[in-house]
Order: C-alpha cells, then sequence, then structure tokens
C-alpha cells in the first residue's frame, strides 16, 4: 500500500487545483476518482476562465490568481489559449451605466470602453448600435475545457507525480485509510472535492450547508461564413447577472429594465456567453436552473432564448447548431465557495456558483494551506 502525503477525491477542476498546490510543495499525492476521466461540469463548460464579472472581493481575488495558475500551466501542459479578453455589448444606456460604475472600480483596472476601430478589429460581428458602448476586460483565457482538463490531468501525473486512481469510488475516510473500491490508500491528509455529488461522503454535513443543484445547457454553434471573434462575447444579460456587475449600485435600473424587457430569459436564468473554438465554431451558453438534483430533460425554449440573444448581439449570417449539452454545479445563494472540516486534516472544498474554471486554482491552493502539508 503506497503512501500519500495527500489524498483527493475527485478529478474536476478544483480536485487537480488541489493536487497542484500540493505536488508544487513536493508533497505525495493521489487523486482519487469514479469515473475512467473527469465527466463532470469541469469539462461541460466555456472553457472561459473569467475575471471581470466575479464577485467583488475574495472571489475576484481568486480569479486573478487562478488566471495566472491558469498561463502558466497551460504552456506547460501544451493546452492551447485559443483567445484572451472579454467584449461586452452594453446595448441599453442603463447597462452603459453599469460598464462605466464597474470602470470606476479596482475590479476595472486594465479594462476600458472600446473605439469602433477597436472593436471590428477584436469582434467585427458585434451589432453596434446608437448609444451603445463596448466594455473590454483583457484578463480572460479561454481553453478548450473538454481536453484542457484532460491534459492538465496528464501532466500533473508525468511532470508532477501524481498518481491518478481511476474508475475508484471512495467508500470511508478514516485516515490515514481512504477506504474505496480497489482498496485501502494510506494518506496523512485528504480534501473531498464533490462537484455535484452532495450524497456520498458526508452527506449529512453538505446538507446543512443548504445547497442546490443548477443544471444549464449549452449548444455548439457553426456559422455559415467564417467567424472572426478574438474575444469572449457577453452582453446586457451578462452585467444583470454575473455578481461583479449586478451587485454594483448602478445595476438595479438595469436589473430592472431586463424584468420587464426580458421576464422569460430571466425566469430561465439565460445570459449570454459565447466563445470561439479552434475549429471556428462557437459555444455559446447558457440557462441555469435550480433545484434538488439535476434537470434530466433539456429544453429546447431555452435553447431559442440562448440563440435570440447571441442573434442580438452578433452578426455573422446563418448558422446551424451541430451540438448540445447540459451540464450541473453546485450552487450557493450565499457564498461563493464552500469549504469545511469534517475532522482532523480532512477538508471538502467547492466553488458554488459555477466559477470553477475561473476559481477552482486559487481555492486549492487556500485549501492545501488550510491543512498545513
Amino acid at each position: 500500500m503506497k503512501s500519500y502525503d495527500l489524498a483527493v477525491v475527485g478529478s474536476g477542476i478544483v480536485g487537480l487545483g488541489c493536487a497542484l498546490a500540493a505536488a508544487r510543495k513536493g508533497r505525495r499525492v493521489a487523486v482519487i476518482e469514479r469515473d475512467a476521466s473527469c465527466v463532470g461540469a469541469s469539462i461541460r463548460n466555456f472553457g472561459f476562465i473569467t475575471v471581470s464579472g466575479q464577485r467583488r472581493g475574495a472571489h475576484w481575488q481568486r480569479a486573478r490568481r487562478s488566471r495566472d495558475v491558469w498561463a502558466e500551466v497551460a504552456e506547460k501542459a501544451r493546452i492551447d489559449i485559443v483567445h484572451r479578453g472579454t467584449t461586452i455589448l452594453a446595448r441599453r444606456p442603463e447597462a452603459v451605466a453599469v460598464a462605466q460604475a464597474f470602470l470606476a472600480t479596482e475590479m476595472g483596472e486594465g479594462c476600458r470602453l472600446l473605439s469602433a476601430r477597436e472593436a471590428n478589429e477584436l469582434a467585427p460581428a458585434l451589432r453596434r448600435g446608437d448609444g451603445s458602448e463596448i466594455l473590454y476586460s483583457p484578463h480572460e483565457l479561454r481553453v478548450e475545457s473538454r481536453v484542457a482538463i484532460g491534459q492538465l490531468a496528464a501532466w500533473l501525473q508525468a511532470a508532477m507525480g501524481v498518481d491518478f486512481h481511476w474508475c475508484t469510488a471512495v467508500r470511508e475516510i478514516a485516515l490515514p485509510r481512504v477506504v474505496t473500491s480497489r482498496g485501502e490508500i494510506d494518506a496523512g491528509a485528504c480534501v473531498v472535492c464533490p462537484g455535484a455529488d452532495l450524497s456520498t461522503l458526508y452527506a449529512d454535513l453538505i446538507t446543512q450547508a443548504k445547497l442546490s443543484i443548477c443544471t444549464l445547457q449549452m449548444l455548439r454553434v457553426k456559422a455559415e461564413a467564417s467567424v472572426q471573434l478574438h474575444t469572449a462575447v457577453m452582453s446586457d444579460l451578462s452585467l444583470g447577472r454575473y455578481e461583479g456587475f449586478a451587485e454594483l449600485p448602478e445595476a438595479t435600473p438595469l436589473k430592472a429594465r431586463l424584468a420587464a424587457e426580458e421576464p422569460e430569459a430571466l425566469a430561465a436564468g439565460v445570459h449570454l456567453i459565447v466563445v470561439r473554438s479552434a475549429d471556428g465554431s462557437l459555444v455559446v451558453g447558457d440557462s441555469h436552473v435550480y433545484g434538488d438534483a439535476p434537470a434530466p430533460f433539456a429544453s429546447d425554449r431555452f435553447d431559442e432564448l440562448i440563440l435570440a440573444e447571441m442573434d442580438t448581439v452578433l452578426d455573422f449570417g446563418g448558422r446551424s447548431v451541430s451540438e448540445r449539452w447540459t451540464g450541473s454545479y453546485v450552487s450557493s445563494k450565499t457564498e461563493a465557495v464552500f469549504t469545511t472540516a469534517p475532522e482532523e486534516n480532512v477538508r471538502i472544498a467547492m466553488v458554488t456558483g459555477g466559477t470553477g474554471a475561473s476559481t477552482g486554482f486559487a481555492l486549492g491552493e487556500e485549501v492545501v494551506a488550510s491543512l498545513g502539508i
């Protein structure tokens, strides 16, 4: 039985963030994953490492730190950064006011409003109308998450000496024993990163946190003509939803107008993110439905609402949908992350708002530091 300093349960981005943080300290690390590969929220997303728009304060700082780690690790693990930055088309006067207010905060450092020429260079397909403005953030990175997470795990194993135990379910944690479906693992410490699984390990403790499951819908879109999109694209709906914008006092009029003009989209939790893939296709989303379990069936109407917002913001002629999928993540009404210590040298760690790709590396560093290993 091989002995480890840290056992990590779960191979999503939070789990890999914990593994990386411990491996960088020279610790012996094992990652235990019940599936044959990562198949959850960490691969079913935009691969959009977002800084601007994250909740002000500690979570925004996590995003900045995680972005820096992504940039470093991507080069080492040969993960392609498809494009950088974000352009947000503020069409309504109330949205323009939010963009201007954001620029006046510490979160607006390095961001700016684009001129027509700059906007045309970064995102020529944007439908810029009279009175609209385009907020630009240079801070974001875009990777293809469905392959990047596997590349990251392979690099952790090959370059950082992390052992991966795939197709292995954890049944009990009684340190130094971690009892699995394939035998016992000896570990001095353990981090449980369950993602949207709220009922396998420490279910009673997790239940007390009053978490829910958010199910989202996303699409891959192919345009008839070549699309030149060198940043991610967002819209008024995003300014009304992302907490770094939406919690500003100046966002109140925008949210009121959106509630009057877009009630169906808001009820479905729809806002807009569009990112480009290396093959020229676009990943577009998303919607948000909350409940006690993942929603098992997708809604065609939600897809229509997402595409309608995209068509309002971008003009690239005909298009077709080549792929549709759903994802689910754990959500909290009050906290951006959930961490707790159920036992000595054991931690539970979850990002509770769908921002794991953007903040998971920093959270991993925080959790490993709390263990003192």
